[in-house]
C-alpha cells in the first residue's frame, strides 16, 4: 500500500466518527487504491486511443465513471 493512512482516517471522521480502528483506516485505504488502480489503467488506455501520450482529467473522469458504476 502506497497510501498515507492519516488523510484516509481524516476522511473516515470528517463524516462523523468519532474514533477510527488502524485495521479499518487500512482497508479502506487498499480499497481506494485499488479502484485508483484500475481508474488510472483505463484512463492511460483512453489517452492512447485518442492518440495521446498525456491522461487528461477527462480520462480520469470517463474511466472512474465507468470503472465505479460497473459495481
Amino acid at each position: 500500500m502506497t497510501m498515507s493512512l492519516n488523510p484516509i482516517k481524516k476522511l473516515i471522521k470528517r463524516v462523523g466518527a468519532k474514533r477510527v480502528s488502524e485495521d479499518a483506516t487500512r482497508e479502506l485505504a487498499e480499497i481506494l487504491e485499488k479502484n485508483a488502480i484500475k481508474i488510472c489503467k483505463r484512463a492511460n488506455k483512453l489517452a492512447k486511443l485518442a492518440g495521446r501520450k498525456t491522461v487528461m482529467r477527462k480520462d480520469i473522469k470517463l474511466a472512474a465513471k465507468e470503472i465505479l458504476e460497473r459495481k
